[in-house]
């Protein structure tokens, strides 16, 4: 009989090997990627508000001198074409766009403070026509005033008391700022166009990988070119309203200067899109009521809503094509949010920063469907 082995003289069996499932042995153990929660996005967004409020008078000079400087770029590129240096064309660029404006300027100074002197009268002359279109109005407003006086007895009027303090040393603060803040916009405007393309070359030399700064420059070269188009073709549009506009008004009889003014608000007042045509129609038809009688008080204000209808659904569309498209809805969040954090010129950069984010959106791989949720 053939001796048996025990189990303790058998050969140890070798490990199985471990299967693709199977966990790595002494492996550290993976934890799953944190994700920022929506409190966190929210105190984030509302931080970011906050310094763009805070520091909006260092912000402000900076994207008006970007803003203006993405208006000249191309025409600074076609003198570059006529063999035209690029300091040289910077330098023209900015000296006949502060020409124009203090050409425009000096025309309208007399024609704006006329206004302003005149506001008080005109506006009283205003009162009997405004009342007479709202008479059923205030009917309606003093039988209901009189149905809650029998209701709950006789009320006493509220008492609004109202304090202004003057401030004699508050125009000699803010005159130097005013200054200052120019002078630096059109420094910098100077220094964007002449010092921005390598500008840009430098800071995409600090990315890592030649694929990487070669996809970079494509982004950054297609945004500024598109961009710097979009702006001026804007630009160039609401010029042209506001021309046809002033032209149409001195047809009317209103005298030239008057008329370039309304022009210049009706330009100005188109680059923020639905906000400015409302207030450029409760403007006009202010002034139609102090300029005209009757029914021709309503003319400045149909003309001008018909010129912005023009604009905006026909010739607009047409020059810029389906690549600008931006929602209004979120046009009209960005206007809300730029116009409550700076102002007038929060509601005049609005538009071509949401252009601009749309544009690197597009550029970007996985987030080209946050550029279309724009549209």
């Amino acid at each position: 009989m053939p001796p048996i082995d025990s189990p303790a003289d058998a050969a140890p069996a070798s490990p199985a090997a471990p299967g693709p499932d199977a966990p790595i042995p002494n492996a550290p153990p993976t934890e799953p990627r944190p994700r920022s929660s929506a409190a966190a996005a929210l105190l984030a967004t509302i931080a970011v508000g906050a310094v763009l409020w805070a520091t909006q008078e260092l912000i402000l000079p900076v994207l008006l001198a970007v803003f203006f400087a993405l208006v000249g770029n191309p025409i600074i590129r076609a003198l570059r074409r006529l063999y035209v240096p690029r300091v040289l064309g910077a330098l023209v660029v900015l000296l006949g766009g502060l020409a124009i404006a203090g050409a425009l300027g000096t025309q309208l100074v007399e024609p704006a403070s006329e206004w302003v002197r005149q506001a008080p009268r005109a506006m009283r002359e205003m009162t009997p026509k405004l009342r007479e279109l709202t008479k059923p109005v205030q009917d309606a407003n003093r039988a209901a005033e009189n149905i809650a006086r029998a209701a709950g007895g006789e009320s006493k009027p509220v008492q609004v008391v109202r304090t202004e303090t003057d401030d004699p040393y508050k125009m000699l603060t803010t005159t130097p700022k005013l200054i200052a803040s120019v002078l630096a916009v059109v420094l910098l405007t100077f220094f964007f166009m002449v010092y921005g393309e390598n500008l840009q070359k430098n800071a995409i030399a600090l990315l890592p990988g030649r694929q990487q700064k070669k996809l970079t420059v494509e982004i950054m070269q297609s945004i500024e070119l598109e961009l710097s188009r979009y702006v001026l073709t804007i630009t160039v549009i609401n010029i042209a309203v506001g021309l046809i506009f002033a032209g149409l008004l001195h047809w009317l009889k209103v005298p030239l200067p008057e008329a370039l003014l309304w022009g210049t608000m009706a330009a100005l007042l188109n680059f923020a899109p639905y906000v400015g045509p409302l207030i450029g129609i409760g403007m006009m038809l202010i002034m139609g009521f102090v300029a005209f009688d009757d029914w021709k008080a309503l003319v400045p204000a149909g003309i001008y809503l018909g010129l912005h209808t023009l604009e905006g659904q026909i010739v607009t569309p047409i020059v810029l094509g389906r690549s600008m498209r931006v929602s209004p809805l979120v046009l009209i969040l960005a206007l809300m949010v730029f116009g409550w954090l700076w102002g007038l010129i929060g509601l005049l950069l609005a538009v071509p920063l949401l252009v601009c984010v749309k544009l690197v959106l597009e550029r970007i791989e996985g987030m080209d469907g946050w550029a279309r949720l724009m549209e």
